[in-house]
């Protein structure tokens, strides 16, 4: 089992990553000891690991929460339903919520845990690929609103992240590869040794290898700690691990959730962010076609998928959380493994690649 520490200024914890830990009752009973706790998990993940997971915690002092799965309940509605259950517990503010499931239930668990009393402990199980690489690490809370996605959240790092590669063995293909997007992004805004091991292990990474899932978690999350470490709130260096995420949530928003999901949204921006890089001048070699042709190779969608109109997608950008003093703000590559924050884009550059 590995441990990557995570350090920030408002809290260090660690994340484990191994096989077969979610329901090791050692390393529940050193977490949970004494505690009152509530599993918020949804109806996919609840039946295939809900009861292992149970069996494992410490006392009997749990209760449970089963929300539907799915972005498109990533809402108020759906947060109000686990703190009205915190209510009904009579939670204090020594109670422990437990995420199990993907990035929709992490982001909404985590963001009831930092509204409940002022913020109380959320340990994060992390189901799928996607969630294990980005969502789980760094604090980022929050749920969607009907003008954009993650406009309502709060900063808020967890207690302990339990990372199981073993859970990826009954996620669904296509989600499996949408988890595949974030890691491709640290390579590509960090990392170019990182990026050409992607290339080179592709093959492994497409029939689950353990041993390369592995080591891409490992990597992705020790490049996440770094990141958070230096930038909790992302004043800076955190920005850059949006890069693709400006084009991918106007998608999103703008299909309202139901065409893609959201590792396939962002290997879609992730490639259009490197194509306005090369429009602007920033990136003097193939960092689109390296993009495009991993993604490909992966079984992500491309540029060539069918994508609601630039003029949707523009306005929908005008609402991205990452825009400052009314101007776009976005990721982009000088080349492979090194990003920067770009603020000179006008909408002709945006039409002129998003029509291309």
């Amino acid at each position: 089992m590995e441990v990557i520490e995570v350090q920030t200024r408002s809290r260090n914890y660690p994340v484990y990553i191994g096989q077969g830990i979610l329901n090791n009752p050692a390393l529940w009973s050193r977490l949970l000891e004494n505690r009152r706790f509530l599993i918020v998990s949804n109806e996919t993940v609840a039946p295939l690991y809900l009861d292992a997971l149970t069996k494992a915690l410490p006392g009997d002092t749990h209760e449970q929460i089963i929300l539907p799965d799915g972005e498109q309940y990533k809402t108020l509605e759906q947060w109000q339903r686990v703190t009205d259950k915190l209510a009904a517990m009579k939670a204090g503010r020594d109670t422990c919520i437990i995420a199990l499931g993907g990035g929709v239930i992490g982001d909404l668990a985590g963001f009831a845990a930092a509204s409940w009393m002022r913020g109380i402990d959320i340990i994060q199980i992390p189901t799928t690929l996607l969630a294990q690489v980005d969502a789980s690490v760094g604090g980022k809370t929050g749920i969607n609103h009907s003008a954009g996605k993650n406009l309502l959240g709060a900063f808020h790092q967890p207690h302990t992240v339990i990372i199981d590669c073993d859970t990826l063995h009954t996620l669904p293909d296509r989600e499996y590869r949408a988890g595949l997007a974030e890691v491709i992004k640290y390579g590509a805004i960090g990392d170019s040794h990182f990026f050409d091991w992607l290339e080179q292990q592709a093959s492994s990474l497409n029939a689950r290898m353990p041993e390369s899932i592995m080591q891409a978690v490992i990597k992705s999350v020790n490049a996440k700690a770094a990141v958070v470490a230096a930038d909790e709130l992302e004043q800076g260096q955190r920005a850059l691990l949006n890069f693709g995420h400006t084009f991918a949530h106007a998608i999103e928003t703008a299909t309202e959730y139901k065409q893609w999901l959201h590792g396939e949204a962002v290997a879609i921006g992730m490639v259009l962010a490197a194509r306005l890089s090369t429009r602007l001048g920033l990136d003097s070699g193939d960092s689109e076609q390296r993009l495009s042709r991993l993604c490909a190779v992966l079984g992500l969608p491309g540029t060539d998928s069918e994508l609601p109109t630039a003029a949707d997608l523009i306005n929908n950008m005008c609402l991205d959380k990452k825009n400052l003093g009314g101007e776009y703000r976005f990721i982009l590559l000088k080349s492979i493994g090194q990003a920067l924050i770009h603020t000179q884009v006008s909408d002709t550059d945006l039409y002129a690649v998003l029509r291309q």
